[in-house]
């Protein structure tokens, strides 16, 4: 992925957190949105987000194709 790709997380559960991960070094926590079933939000990685974590139930689109996560149990 190149620093203008973005994601579209669509929530399947109330409570799916998206959490942006900083660049560099030591990579940190910088963000957090908490999405509710049905909300569905546009990410972008930037010069400070090299990765994202998404924790519940979520269907992942990128251009490489559609993952999902699952709940956790």
């Amino acid at each position: 992925m190149s620093q203008n790709d973005y994601i579209v997380i669509r929530a399947k559960e109330d409570g799916v957190h998206v959490i942006g991960l900083t660049r560099g070094n030591d990579t940190k926590f910088h963000h957090s949105e908490k999405l509710d079933d049905g909300e569905v939000m546009i990410a972008q990685f930037t010069e400070h987000t090299s990765a994202m974590k998404i924790r519940g139930k979520a269907e992942i689109q990128t251009a490489f194709g559609v993952v999902e996560s699952d709940s956790k149990k």
